[in-house]
């Protein structure tokens, strides 16, 4: 467990090296693969999962504009990777064990995601509580926001109310015990 837990944090480290060498897109869809998370990119319909498989071509021609992160191993450490990616429309958070509210927090921090997210959802991330929910009043152009089997919410009512006061046009489906 303790080796895992080290070789997925190694997976996060951020090389900002790298992010200038090959761009955002190219450094953030390396990271999202290594850890196991796939990626759609622009006018494309399909999801790119193979690391090997990576498109290449001319630096930012592969624009990130959906990111399924169901089952991966991504972690605050990474959140950096996400800096100067303004393309993303769509994240799917499931299943994920490393996501907790300071990622959250992260995500609604970060400039180009707060004018480009509209769809987040969020299933089956234990470690994620009524605080980090309450983060993502950052993210203004957020129309969709799903949450489903939050152990970890306890105050329901009050954090959705919030939520609503501050996203009115924000679109808010449930399925919470």
């Amino acid at each position: 467990r303790t080796f895992w837990g080290w070789l997925n944090a190694v997976f996060n480290k951020v090389d900002h090296e790298r992010i200038r060498a090959v761009g955002p897109d190219r450094a953030a869809s390396e990271w999202l693969l290594r850890c196991g998370a796939l990626v759609r990119y622009q006018g494309s319909p399909k999801w790119q999962q193979d690391y090997n498989g990576l498109p290449t071509g001319p630096r930012g021609k592969y624009k990130i504009e959906a990111i399924d992160a169901t089952d991966s191993c991504i972690m605050y450490r990474g959140f950096d990777y996400l800096d100067g990616l303004e393309h993303v429309t769509d994240i799917k958070l499931e299943k994920c064990m490393y996501i907790q509210d300071e990622c959250l927090q992260r995500l609604s921090e970060t400039n180009s995601l707060q004018k480009s997210l509209q769809q987040l959802k969020i299933i089956s991330c234990g470690n994620v509580t009524d605080k980090g929910i309450l983060a993502l009043h950052k993210l203004t152009n957020l129309e969709y926001l799903y949450l489903s089997d939050l152990p970890g919410i306890r105050e329901k009512e009050t954090t959705f109310r919030v939520l609503q006061q501050a996203l009115p046009n924000l679109e808010l489906e449930l399925d919470l015990e």
